[in-house]
């Protein structure tokens, strides 16, 4: 199986800080126009599929949620001001990473490499062999990532910068700050306190959880898949902004099913489940729990929203109205 949603989708569902001022084509324009018509009745027919800010009520408790893109873009200082009242209105602040974990988290992967590198073992040009190993080394080093570094990458690691386009890379990809951590540090000048969703550990511990050859296959289907990885980033950047959200994920499972082989179906499956649906469970449970009351705020990955199994569907059956905020860019 292979973990093809993060070569796409994770950009909306991981925190990861990047940095985002470059161009590019919109590859669901470039489909056919039967599969970009199939694409798109797809999208329609998932729950809340388009929409970046919402609100759930339940009697007292007032939830507002808003879908992240963890990069930075172009709209993200005008995001950060739109939602300024709505931070210093809350009682209580939740992101998927609090800022007091986001620290923790920092100089845990500081003072641990194993988190995110080799430290013993077969290295990725033993792993990939000389071919996609070349192939990768070239597509890190145009992100930055001498091949020193990037032969000791974790293969999960090393598919997820894959996920970040050249140019952001280069301009400034894992330096800048997100909407994500900007909401945190506004809620900490304000004085309220931030809480996580889920254990600052949690996302690291459910890659490594995935099968060695399931991360490797997910390297090689993104080195095999003929299209300029500024491209996808531009396409996921700019369907974000008009605030498709569904489509942009029945895109990343267009793609995966296409270029994933005969277990793709099954290995996406496995990896929404993963990835987005048992922590979105867990979310819900967390915010209609007795825990949260009042008016808060929840900042998380837009990817969370929408579906059957997002957090605002499953926030409806646990007894909360749901209705959509308007958010203009």
């Amino acid at each position: 199986m292979k973990l093809s949603c993060c070569l796409l989708s994770c950009l909306l569902l991981l925190p990861l800080p990047a940095a985002a001022r470059c161009k590019g084509s919109d590859l669901i324009d470039a489909l056919s126009d039967g599969q970009r018509a199939a694409l798109e009745q797809a999208a329609e027919a998932t729950p809340y599929a388009e929409g970046l800010l919402w609100r759930a009520t339940r009697g007292d408790t007032r939830i507002t949620l808003f879908g992240t893109y963890h990069f930075e873009h172009a709209q993200t200082q005008t995001h950060l001001a739109a939602l300024e009242p709505m931070i210093k209105a809350a009682d209580l602040v939740y992101l998927e990473m609090s800022k007091a974990d986001e620290k923790r988290l920092g100089r845990q992967m500081a003072s641990d490499p194993s988190l995110m590198f080799i430290t013993e073992g077969p290295t990725l040009p033993d792993l990939l062999g000389d071919e996609d190993w070349q192939t990768l080394s070239d597509e890190l080093s145009r992100r930055g990532f001498p091949s020193f570094l990037a032969a000791k990458f974790k293969p999960i690691w090393a598919s997820m910068m894959l996920g970040i386009g050249p140019c952001e890379a280069r301009s400034g990809a894992l330096e800048a700050a997100g909407i994500d951590s900007l909401i945190g540090e506004h809620a900490m000048q304000l004085g309220h306190e931030t809480r996580s969703l889920e254990d600052a550990a949690t996302v690291l511990t459910l890659l490594d959880g995935f099968p060695l050859e399931d991360q490797l296959d997910a390297i090689r289907l993104f080195l095999h898949w003929n299209v300029d990885p500024d491209d996808v980033a531009y396409t996921l950047r700019e369907r974000y902004l008009a605030q498709q959200i569904a489509l942009i994920w029945e895109y990343s499972r267009l793609v995966s099913l296409e270029g994933g082989g005969p277990e793709a179906e099954a290995s996406f499956a496995l990896s929404e489940q993963v990835l987005l649906t048992d922590r979105n469970l867990a979310w819900a449970d967390l915010l209609a729990s007795n825990a949260v009351q009042g008016d808060v705020l929840v900042a998380a990955g837009a990817a969370h929203l929408p579906g059957d199994f997002g957090v605002l569907n499953l926030l409806a059956q646990r007894g909360f109205v749901i209705s959509r905020l308007p958010f203009q860019q």
